[in-house]
């Protein structure tokens, strides 16, 4: 199935030392471009040395060894090819909203490049498999293709596999409608345009893939921790700059620290 797209699209996947975001690194990145103008995908693949130890539970899941890594490039060698082969292409995988997007923002944000995603749009295969047909990638590589997918956890393996689900996947959901869980119906929300995509797989309710903004029904954007949970964040920042340089300090997503940044820069301009 041919895409339609008016912007290149990156489908990609990462391997990492462990599942926490702002923690731990990648291993392995493997990014598929599809071009808007109908030319032939290209691939970029390469394992990375991460610096830190890889936790045996990641190991056990993709098998890349500290002695596979040894002579490999730091994510700071090639960051800057990964932002050119990127550019401004939208973004997709499975689930890559929660998990491979923030993590390669923490790679960029630690070598001072911060990677800026909201002018881009977002597409998590996962979502709409959940959504849909809620299984693993497995499973939605063997219901969407027909096919057993053999090598998963390998990045590349796993990126090929997603785009093949993709298009299983609008071929078998386009203009199908949904019923959501009070049993209204949502007109076909799966079609073969990437914004629809975009608003289908993406969590309205929040604004960052750690879940420490959440946007009221109003739309305003309150804090989801701390002292000042459920209150909105734009009135924190412009009365209490002393939260907003702790929260720059602290632990938290580059992408909560984008996103508080942004608002600062706007209440200072008023």
């Amino acid at each position: 199935m041919q895409l339609n797209l008016d912007r290149d699209i990156i489908f990609f996947d990462v391997e990492t030392t462990g599942l926490n975001v702002i923690r731990d690194r990648i291993v392995q990145i493997a990014l598929v471009k599809m071009n808007k103008n109908g030319q032939p995908p290209v691939e970029y693949s390469t394992l990375v040395n991460p610096g830190i130890p890889i936790s045996e539970e990641s190991m056990a899941i993709h098998g890349i060894t500290p002695k596979d890594l040894a002579n490999k490039p730091t994510f700071r060698q090639i960051a800057q090819k990964i932002w050119d082969f990127i550019g401004n292409a939208d973004l997709a995988g499975y689930n890559s909203n929660r998990f491979d997007v923030p993590m390669l923002m923490e790679e960029f944000a630690r070598v001072g490049m911060e990677f800026d995603i909201t002018k881009r749009r977002l597409i998590d295969v996962q979502r709409i498999f959940y959504k849909m047909e809620p299984r693993t990638l497995k499973a939605a590589y063997r219901l969407y293709c027909g096919k057993e997918l053999t090598d998963a956890h390998d990045a590349m393996a796993d990126v090929r596999a997603t785009i093949e689900v993709f298009q299983g996947q609008l071929t078998t959901y386009e203009g199908k409608d949904l019923l959501d869980e009070d049993g209204n119906i949502i007109p076909a929300p799966i079609k073969n345009d990437m914004q629809a995509l975009h608003d289908f797989t993406n969590d309205l309710n929040f604004l960052d893939a750690t879940q420490k903004l959440r946007v009221q029904p109003d739309g305003t954007a309150v804090f989801n921790f701390g002292k000042y949970a459920g209150q909105p964040v734009r009135d924190i920042l412009a009365k209490d700059k002393n939260y907003y340089f702790w929260i720059l300090e602290k632990e938290f997503s580059s992408q909560v620290k984008q996103i508080v940044k942004q608002m600062m820069r706007e209440i200072e301009r008023k």
